[in-house]
């Protein structure tokens, strides 16, 4: 026997008043009506007044809760198995976290909207395997393929771009780090794909076309979302604690502006079966992305037995009802008569 709300005991306590209060006022009752008539004389001026019934009335009601209570504490016996099964899919989400991702083309910056939206899509995930890289002139892995979607949120929220050694946007070393992500993991998934987010001004050249071949062989597709603006956006500068400076500046003191750049996320979708979606000034695409994953057929991962308490609150809950029924039904009336 085991209690899996054992907090719901707390309602003993309400009970026990109620049962407390029930006895108290029939008492008082009783004795107020016994000072004023004497005898004979009480049951003919008050034949419905009997302390009993009014004790009975509210006693049930304090029965109800007690009942009520070890009903809601779950009290559970017994044990049966059950053969849980998980089907999802692998996909690793690849960040770009360079300092053009900085900019407010999108609010508050590309960044952290989508580090924002990325959560939103974590939410939405059932069952499959979400893993975390995160890229800028060089690539990482933030979080290995997990189910806990909680951690993977923790190790989300944890990037910035003040911690990335190497700036640039590699997106052939984004591809390269996901897709090991995907091929190393244990009792990998039929359906296997990368969402990859990045503002697409790439500076790794010709490895990016090898790369995506790889990707396709594979049967690795991805899903390309582009953040930003297409007519360009200064990159702020920011100092140790964050604090804005200026823009970032050229060799001869221009402005430099970051452009997202769709052709080369276009090609990476098309070339691995997936799709490409540009991100809005009111999110990025997380909806249009969660029904590309979703498209993917989804494989059983585990299979493992669970052990399952049987409850019997509904043996608690019975008598509960049926005594709040009786308390409902006891009404003042002739002596002699207790249910109308």
């Amino acid at each position: 026997m085991r209690l899996a709300r054992p907090e719901f005991l707390l309602g003993l306590l309400a009970a026990a008043l109620v049962l407390g209060l029930a006895v108290t006022s029939a008492l008082r009752r009783h004795r107020l009506l016994v000072g004023l008539f004497l005898g004979p004389t009480l049951r003919r001026a008050a034949p419905g007044a009997s302390p009993v019934r009014h004790g009975l009335r509210f006693g049930s009601v304090g029965l109800a809760l007690l009942f009520f209570s070890l009903a809601l504490a779950q009290p559970q016996c017994g044990t049966h198995t059950e053969l849980a099964k998980r089907y999802g899919i692998d996909v690793v989400i690849a960040l770009d976290a360079s300092r053009s991702m900085l900019a407010k083309d999108i609010q508050p910056n590309r960044l952290e909207r989508a580090k924002l939206e990325l959560s939103g899509l974590l939410d939405r995930l059932k069952g499959d395997r979400v893993g975390l890289v995160v890229f800028a002139g060089d690539a990482f892995t933030q979080c290995p393929l997990t189910s806990d979607y909680a951690a993977a949120k923790m190790f989300l929220k944890a990037i910035d771009a003040a911690n990335m050694p190497v700036q640039g946007t590699d997106l052939s070393r984004a591809l390269e780090e996901s897709q090991a992500l995907l091929v190393q993991a244990e009792r990998g998934a039929k359906a296997r794909a990368i969402v990859l987010l990045t503002d697409g001004e790439d500076t790794s050249g010709s490895e990016l076309h090898e790369q995506i071949e790889q990707l396709a062989d594979l049967g690795i597709r991805v899903v390309s979302v582009g953040i930003g603006s297409t007519t360009g956006e200064p990159i702020p500068e920011l100092d140790k604690k964050g604090g804005f400076v200026g823009y970032k500046k050229d060799r001869e003191g221009n402005t430099v502006m970051t452009r997202l750049d769709e052709a080369a996320l276009q090609t990476i979708a098309e070339r691995t079966g997936g799709r490409y979606v540009r991100s809005v000034a009111g999110g990025i695409g997380v909806q249009e992305v969660h029904e590309e994953l979703d498209r993917l057929d989804k494989a059983e991962f585990e299979s493992r037995l669970t052990v399952k308490y049987d409850e019997r609150f509904q043996f608690l809950a019975f008598p509960g009802v049926l005594l709040l029924l009786i308390g409902a039904a006891i009404r003042p009336g002739r002596d002699g008569e207790v249910l109308r």
